[in-house]
């Protein structure tokens, strides 16, 4: 008597996307649609459930918060909803004093962003992997390293007798989870995708990328980006462990390329991340592909943030 086939179970696929700084979740779901299209192309059901999460970041923006607002001439009702949000703003150090000493730069909320992050993973997670746009994409790097084994010594030991540097994020600790022993509120992620990346700067973030990031990651960079240059986006691949980093380079600004190649090039990343193809003798060490390899045309489609602010 034969016996029936079984249907194999479909593969999960989560993914959490975040905005940049002036964006929300939704507009980012709407600025992402050709990559969230190929995706669901390229892991179509029954084989893949997949599932993109988009949260939006819980530090509201007023217009006054926002690059290049004049209040001079502009009229603002009593009360105005925020429709744009940061993960983190940025607070830039006074001149140097008498005695030449200068004060770090200061990421003010990034507790709270890095809780919304921990709160998402928590209500929709596991996820496999994160994609990031400018500074959702140092949020992506940074949520890749906390999973990490071994980050909360690295931030003890960044943190040293002086306490300079930020605690490992409470956030990220399992509930209820005390002592030696403690989980995080999930395994490492397969891969991470960093849209016009950087790194926070200075010895306050050292916790982040000391030891190097090593999960696989694909840093996409933007020739004609003047608000990421990149040298800062430069910066976040020299974070990432060599064998574990591959570098995609398009020729337009500070936007996500929607051409072919471009979002081909992720997804076949995170196809490579997801069949286990990455790192290793499996991987190819620090590849890097550039625009003079591809003749190709793109879409200069711009985006909403400004240098200072993040």
């Amino acid at each position: 008597m034969s016996s029936t086939p079984t249907t194999p179970s479909p593969i999960p696929l989560r993914i959490l996307l975040l905005h940049g700084y002036t964006q929300s979740g939704p507009l980012f779901s709407a600025k992402s649609s050709s990559l969230r299209k190929s995706l669901q192309k390229a892991f179509p059901s029954p084989t893949y459930t997949l599932d993109l999460s988009y949260p939006s970041a819980p530090i509201p923006l007023f217009p006054a918060d926002i690059p290049g607002f004049d209040a001079a001439n502009h009229t603002l009702p009593e009360t105005t909803e925020p429709e744009a949000f940061g993960w983190w703003r940025r607070k830039d150090p006074p001149p140097p004093g008498p005695n030449g000493k200068t004060e770090p730069v200061v990421y003010m909320g990034i507790e709270r962003g890095m809780a919304r992050l921990a709160e998402t993973i928590r209500d929709e997670g596991p996820f496999d992997g994160v994609i990031g746009f400018s500074q959702g994409s140092a949020a992506a790097a940074m949520v890749a390293s906390l999973l990490e084994g071994g980050r909360p010594e690295a931030f003890a030991a960044a943190r040293g007798k002086d306490e300079v540097g930020l605690e490992y994020p409470i956030s990220f600790w399992k509930e209820g989870n005390s002592g030696e022993g403690r989980e995080r509120i999930q395994a490492p992620l397969k891969f991470a995708v960093c849209y016009s990346g950087f790194c926070a700067p200075g010895p306050v973030h050292a916790g982040f990328y000391t030891p190097r990031i090593g999960t696989p990651t694909l840093h996409v960079i933007g020739q004609l980006d003047t608000v990421v240059e990149e040298e800062r986006s430069r910066a976040l691949v020299e974070a990432c462990v060599e064998e574990e980093r591959r570098v995609l380079v398009h020729p337009g600004g500070h936007f996500l390329p929607g051409g072919k190649v471009w979002v081909e090039g992720v997804v076949g990343f995170i196809r490579d991340a997801m069949e286990g193809r990455l790192g290793g003798e499996e991987g190819q060490k620090g590849e890097e592909e550039r625009v003079e390899d591809m003749d190709v045309p793109f879409d200069m489609v711009k985006g909403g943030e400004t240098a200072s602010r993040m």
